[in-house]
This record gives structure tokens, sequence and C-alpha cells, in this order.
């Protein structure tokens, strides 16, 4: 029975596509990361904190600034946010010790998570918005 577990687990995980694989991975280190930088403040289910921090889930900001999110991750925001008609006013540091990679793989799984299905986020198209990043 057991050894039959893991053919079929074999099997399904072999059927996978290398796209698919591939978002799979980013994802999944997304969430490690994510954890690590981002809940304490935005909260593991995304919810925000009350006022002070915004929610990532159900939130029109992240649905409408991917350019920003990206620049925020590695740079932070100290001006005020509008997420789903709320003024934020909290600063947001940012996390310098990002690399490229890392916020790819956040982002992939902020923008594939509650309800977003954007698919994954490249290393050379981070790399490219942060070209374009304000610093704050």
């Amino acid at each position: 029975m057991r050894v039959s577990f893991f053919l079929l687990a074999f099997l399904i995980i072999s059927c996978k596509s290398k796209p698919d694989i591939e978002l799979e991975q980013y994802k999944n280190q997304g969430e490690v990361l994510y954890t690590k930088y981002c809940s304490n403040c935005h909260q593991k289910d995304g919810s925000g904190l009350g006022l002070l921090y915004p929610p990532i889930n159900k939130s029109d900001f992240i649905d409408n600034n991917f350019g920003e999110v990206i620049c925020i991750m590695r740079y932070g925001k100290s001006t005020p946010t509008v997420v789903n008609g709320k003024t934020f006013n909290q600063p947001m540091k940012g996390v310098t010790a990002l690399t490229d990679l890392d916020v790819a793989e956040i982002a992939t799984y902020i923008y594939n998570t509650w309800d977003r299905s954007r698919g994954i986020v490249k290393v050379d198209e981070v790399a490219a918005q942060m070209n374009n990043c304000k610093q704050e």
C-alpha cells in the first residue's frame, strides 16, 4: 500500500508541466518569505491589522498597482496608502535585503492567493520594474 501511494504521488507530480511546477515552486517559496517578512503586519491571511496595516487579501491597491507593489517590497512607502477606500498612514519599511528572486516569489504568492490567479511573476519582470521605482 505504501509503495503504491508514493508511486501514485510521483505519477501525479510528473504529469505537471514545467510552468506549473515553476509556479508551484515560486508560490511555495513566496509563502515562506511572505510569512517571514510580511505577515507580522499584513497577517498570515492577508487581512491587515485594523487601520494600521492594510490588507493584501481583497485589496484594490494590490490588484491595481502591480509595479508599485513590487517597489514597495524592497524600498517601502512613507506616504499614505488608500486601500478599499480607507487611508493607511503607517509607513511601510521596505526590505532592502530582498533579492529580485525573493520579490518575484513573494509577488507570485500574493498574486496567486486569495482568489487571484495572475501566474508566475518572473525575476526579469521584477528586475525591470526595480529600474522604475521611485524611492521615497
